[in-house]
């Protein structure tokens, strides 16, 4: 069968690389076609548009970008018609996403959407869109089921995709002293440094988390420069800074850190997973901050804390996101031996609260037998 799949960032290039791994195992004559990244790439296929094309944050940056926006709309309906795939499988990205998932349900193609929407989030409106256009949405948070019951709208509650992830990760051979001697790090403790997969959050918030490096010499900081973006990026804000920069290895960053500074996101949910200690930090442009303000409805932005329902890993958000907020609560991770054991406490029932893993070959088999029962 041919399979047509859209993922917008560095998170959905991984969930939907395993997807389509988990794909073929099922259907060996699959064929893909998809706009993603290089793991995706990885699969096997043919990529339409890289995310580090398309991928836009933000409401300012979005507008800014309209023009280009309105070229990719075209540009999908277009390669959609010529390809007539037996499947749509749009992961996350929204803003795209559902506009792309309503052209291809009039088509009268399926559409299977991995990782739902964050519509709990902000606009809830969206699920009425999402009721028309959507054949089947996998939903990967606990939570999200409720909420769906609420609009009349079964769900397919599959797992976090991210255990799949992790527990990949964790079965592969890893020496310490080795990846510190590839990467010139020194023997110092070190505190991870994450801030964000887009130019903007880069803009936003590595700045103030640099200032930080200054107040722990005791330390190492390792910055893991996230793979949608070019290390030539992070040139203009580290020059003067005791900083090392380490591209693509965000686990094993993450893994030998003894804390980390990571910018709301999926990052957030994978140093929970594996552990590690962390600050939850965010600074968007002023004007996005006021608008997203004014229309976002949940209580917390690390995903951790809406598992739980509660504030486990401490927020600093737009201005409480300076150096010296920054500095007292790593301070706090780093010396208070309590504070640590509660997060890692809260931690293990996350992972609790989320399941086993399973989820990209569960959703695969959900997509494939439902096609086959055609």
């Amino acid at each position: 069968m041919k399979y047509y799949i859209t993922a917008g960032e560095a998170s959905g290039d991984l969930h939907a690389s395993n997807l389509m791994k988990a794909i073929k195992t099922l259907d060996l004559q699959a064929e893909f076609r998809f706009w993603g990244g290089d793991l995706m790439k990885e699969q096997g296929g043919s990529i339409v548009k890289h995310y580090k094309e398309t991928s836009y944050m933000g409401f300012v940056e979005v507008f800014r970008n309209l023009g280009n926006v309105k070229k990719n709309f075209k540009l999908f309906q277009e390669d959609i018609l010529k390809y007539q795939p037996d499947v749509f499988i749009p992961v996350d990205y929204p803003g795209f996403n559902l506009r792309m998932s309503k052209f291809v349900h009039e088509l009268g193609i399926p559409v299977h959407y991995y990782i739902s929407p964050k519509v709990w989030a902000w606009n809830t409106k969206r699920v009425y869109k999402i009721k028309q256009y959507v054949d089947k949405l996998f939903a990967i948070f606990p939570f999200e089921i409720d909420f769906y019951k609420t609009y009349d709208y079964p769900v397919e509650y599959v797992g976090n995709p991210l255990l799949d992830a992790i527990e990949d990760e964790l079965k592969n051979d890893f020496s310490e002293t080795e990846f510190r001697q590839k990467h010139n790090l020194s023997n110092k403790p070190i505190i991870a440094i994450l801030a964000g997969s887009r130019k903007s959050e880069i803009k936003n918030n590595l700045p103030s988390m640099l200032e930080v490096s200054k107040l722990f010499p005791e330390y190492q900081f390792v910055m893991a420069a996230a793979p949608s973006l070019d290390l030539s990026l992070y040139d203009q804000y580290t020059k003067g800074y005791d900083l090392k920069i380490v591209y693509n290895q965000t686990y094993n960053v993450l893994k030998i850190a003894k804390a980390a500074l990571i910018t709301s996101g999926t990052a957030t949910l994978e140093a929970t997973l594996l552990n590690t200690p962390l600050v939850c930090c965010y600074r968007g442009d002023n004007l996005s901050y006021h608008i997203a303000k004014r229309l976002v409805k949940v209580n917390y932005l690390a995903l951790t804390n809406l598992i739980l329902d509660k504030p486990a890993i401490k927020e600093l958000i737009q201005f409480e996101m300076t150096p010296e907020n920054m500095a007292a609560e790593l301070k706090k991770l780093l010396t208070d031996s309590q504070h640590r054991q509660t997060l890692f406490a809260d931690f293990d029932k996350t992972r609790q609260v989320l399941g086993g893993i399973g989820a990209s070959r569960r959703t695969a088999e959900i997509i494939y037998q439902t096609l086959n029962r055609k």
